[in-house]
């Protein structure tokens, strides 16, 4: 099993909380991470659909036998549980009792935010992470080959291929379970929305345009963000607009979680059709978004991620940190270096609010700048945000 830096985060909460919920992204390694942390615990899987049934027809009985040092996995499929459990909970608070795991955030929050508010910690696994396949020693050489290979844990445990792994994990989870919270009829207009949103990957998003070229209104494209967000598919990201004037870009940008699944949507199968695409400036900036998401989460700690990007199209692609002590990072998919690359962050730092650290991130080797901006590899994204 791949070493995962969740781990430690896991084992804290679980010595603070009666309950442990972690949710993701279905194949991002929810089950394997809990089972092999906690050995001891029984594992109960509510996929399976005779354990499902007795857990709705009998919850109360269910929970009897089930009763301490429990995994619960893909809650989601029986929410009352959650309910039965907040009693549990209330008469023994002891910690570690429960770990409960989820693929849809949706569901899973507005049942904890009723049932198990204050008796849970709450953690996000992603798929791998850059450092978590370094760690391994099984880290792809380059940038094009870690896009097209992708972040799936089983490409590398059951050593599948890329191609075969994200038509299936697009067909089945992609497609059935946002479909089902959808309600779809239609299932080529969310195909061709799924295929446009790759195509604007990391560009300011404008609902009303994308929603005319599917043939929907923009409510609807709204609805449909959401639902890929609480899945897991997609990222918002937000605007930095901390006491800033109305010159400042209010429009969001969307990430894909699993960049390999963003190659298999625009049609990227080799490492190099990758270099050849015209997205590869953006591919390579959904890349650094989402390792310092992963990052971030696998502390425990909320994203907080933001950009900047002004009226005059001046920008930073990454900004986070409280807003004394904010960090900017400019994302370059070059292997050369060159000093245009470092304007947006020394503009944003002499003009608008100081950065108190400054990265480029891009293919080249590490470098550091007199003028405080520190050039740092891709593979070296998660020593900005430890």
């Amino acid at each position: 099993m791949i070493a995962r830096d969740i781990h430690p985060e896991l084992m804290t909460v679980l010595s603070e909380f009666p309950v442990v919920t972690v949710l993701g992204p279905r194949q991002a390694g929810k089950t394997t991470l809990v089972r092999h942390a906690l050995p001891d615990f029984t594992y109960v899987s509510l996929e399976n659909p005779e354990i499902r049934q007795i857990a709705e027809e009998d919850p109360k009985q269910f929970l009897k036998r089930y009763s301490n040092h429990v995994i619960f996995d893909e809650v989601q499929r029986v929410p009352q549980l959650l309910s039965y459990l907040q009693g549990i909970i209330d008469d023994d608070p002891t910690p570690g009792r429960f770990v409960l795991t989820g693929s849809h955030q949706l569901e899973l929050s507005q049942a904890i935010s009723q049932s198990l508010a204050g008796r849970t910690a709450v953690l996000t696994l992603y798929p791998l992470s850059i450092s978590e396949l370094s760690n391994a020693g099984i880290a792809p050489e380059n940038f094009s080959e870690t896009i097209t290979k992708g972040f799936l844990p089983r490409i590398y445990d059951q050593n599948q291929r890329p191609s075969s792994a994200y038509s299936s994990y697009f067909r089945t989870y992609v497609e059935r379970d946002v479909r089902l919270l959808i309600e779809l009829k239609d299932a080529t207009l969310f195909e061709k929305f799924l295929t446009l949103l790759a195509g604007r990957v990391g560009q300011l998003f404008d609902h009303s345009s994308i929603g005319n070229d599917v043939g929907v209104d923009g409510k609807t494209i709204k609805r449909w963000l959401s639902i890929l967000e609480a899945s897991f598919i997609i990222f918002r990201l937000t605007p930095y607009s901390e006491n800033f004037s109305k010159r400042v870009i209010k429009s969001p940008k969307f990430y894909f979680i699993e960049p390999g699944l963003l190659a298999f949507l625009l049609g990227i199968e080799t490492p190099e059709q990758l270099e050849r695409d015209p997205l590869v400036g953006n591919i390579f900036e959904n890349l650094v978004v989402v390792e310092a998401l992963k990052t971030r989460t696998n502390q425990g700690k909320r994203p907080a991620l933001h950009f900047f990007r002004d009226s005059h199209g001046r920008e930073i692609d990454l900004l986070f940190g409280p807003p004394n002590r904010l960090t900017g990072v400019e994302v370059k998919s070059a292997s050369t270096y060159h000093r245009s690359f470092k304007k947006g962050l020394l503009h944003f730092d002499e003009n608008v609010q100081k950065l108190t650290k400054k990265f480029l991130v891009f293919n080249g080797e590490n470098m550091e700048f007199s003028d405080g901006v520190t050039a740092l590899n891709f593979k070296n994204i998660k020593s900005i945000l430890d």
